[in-house]
């Protein structure tokens, strides 16, 4: 690999080019920034088996720093917890996980999303078995063409079907690499399908195959099927007011007056929890929560019936990511939408969904109910999924007991 470039290699293997980086000089004391939060839960592991093995060989000492109670319970001798640039907490691992003294730890401690414990169901939402908003028939994304020595052919999705009950939540999980956010892209058609059918149904009896609309077929379907990005800090334009970031789907649908656009936007903002006054402020004033929000504003302008959230609370600590979900799983009671919810940590996937569909090189390899998925998967890569969850638990570390995939 010495002579490849950055852009050649996975996320998983320019971590460890970073790691090996750190090591050069052989230092004393290794610090360790987030080092695994954007990488998939068996990366993930796998960089934190590295990073720990490398400590012990080498005697060297490791500042561990990240939002990730599960990661710090796998690895941590002592925990530092700061608030505000101070910090309000220290102790061995397992004094802060079972006697927190400071109430700010006791809430990271109990806003962490935690495998073993399920959402509890709402009774006041419904999921009809036959009431089908989306249906997706052997869909195919091949890149690449051609033969010989410099041709290649990847089948970045692999004849994938399923379908998206009204008001379900259907989780969709996977390594990096394994085609959700290219699934994701191919339902909307924002990347064009080899092959294979994206059927929608918007509950008035008629139904719209998405693979053969026109320009105009397109931009009516997209009013109706939102996206929600995975980085608040990147999918926002810096140089657009918050007002004109929520307006775009409302001015490009050329739906509504310039004052009934003030007053929608207005409105979308309260209904993520924001005061109207940040329609005038510049995506840079607010933190990474409040920019999400933000962004679910701007999906939510079009009234849309499906809302697709590709990875959209991986890039936030834990006290965020648990008011992101919530405030998801509200706006779909009050607003009647069904989500496809593309994440990597099945953790927040089991809290989160009704069913999860997991992805492996393209393919679907397994699809059920979240909690048969998350207490007994039938597919061996799926029991590895599981058992690279972090478990914010320091007596119980999942990870030492990690199954591995082999194909």
């Amino acid at each position: 690999m010495i002579d490849r470039y950055t852009f050649e290699f996975s996320g998983g293997m320019r971590q460890r080019a970073m790691i090996a980086m750190s090591l050069a000089c052989d230092p004393d004391i290794l610090i360790a920034d987030e080092p695994t939060t954007a990488l998939d839960v068996t990366t993930q592991a796998e960089i934190l088996d590295l990073i720990k093995r490398l400590q012990v060989e080498r005697g060297m000492a490791m500042l561990l720093i990240t939002h990730d109670l599960g990661v710090v319970a796998e690895v941590a001798d002592e925990v530092a917890v700061m608030r505000f640039g101070v910090i309000v907490e220290r102790g061995p691992v397992d004094e802060i996980f079972y006697n927190a003294r400071h109430p700010y730890t006791r809430q990271l401690l109990s806003s962490t999303v935690r495998l073993e414990k399920p959402r509890v169901a709402d009774g006041n939402r419904t999921v009809a078995k036959d009431d089908v908003v989306l249906s997706v028939r052997n869909l195919t994304k091949v890149f690449g063409a051609g033969a010989g020595k410099k041709g290649f052919i990847l089948k970045a999705v692999d004849d994938v079907s399923f379908d998206l009950k009204r008001g379900e939540n259907l989780g969709i999980v996977g390594e990096s690499g394994s085609g959700k956010t290219t699934m994701g892209r191919l339902v909307l058609r924002v990347l064009e399908p080899t092959s294979g059918s994206v059927v929608y149904r918007p509950g008035d009896g008629t139904e719209t195959e998405v693979t053969t609309l026109d320009k105009q077929g397109l931009r009516s379907f997209h009013s109706q099927v939102r996206l929600v990005f995975q980085d608040p800090f990147a999918s926002l334009n810096p140089r657009m007011t918050v007002r004109q970031v929520v307006a775009d789907p409302l001015v490009v649908q050329g739906k509504l007056s310039g004052r009934e656009i003030e007053q929608k936007v207005g409105d979308l903002l309260e209904l993520v929890g924001l005061d109207r006054s940040a329609m005038e402020r510049y995506p840079h004033a607010f933190s990474g929560g409040q920019r999400q929000r933000i962004g679910i504003a701007r999906a939510l302008a079009l009234d849309p019936k499906v809302i697709i959230a590709d990875e959209a609370t991986s890039a936030l600590d834990v006290s965020i990511r648990a008011q992101i979900l919530d405030l998801l799983l509200d706006l779909q009671k009050r607003l009647d939408l069904s989500y496809i919810f593309i994440a990597h940590d099945i953790s927040v996937v089991r809290y989160f969904c009704d069913r999860v569909a997991v992805m492996h090189r393209g393919r679907l390899v397994e699809l059920g109910s979240a909690e048969q998925i998350c207490t007994v998967p039938e597919e061996d890569y799926t029991k590895s999924l599981i058992s690279a969850v972090p478990n914010p638990d320091p007596r119980n570390k999942r990870m030492l007991h990690r199954t591995r995939f082999t194909a």
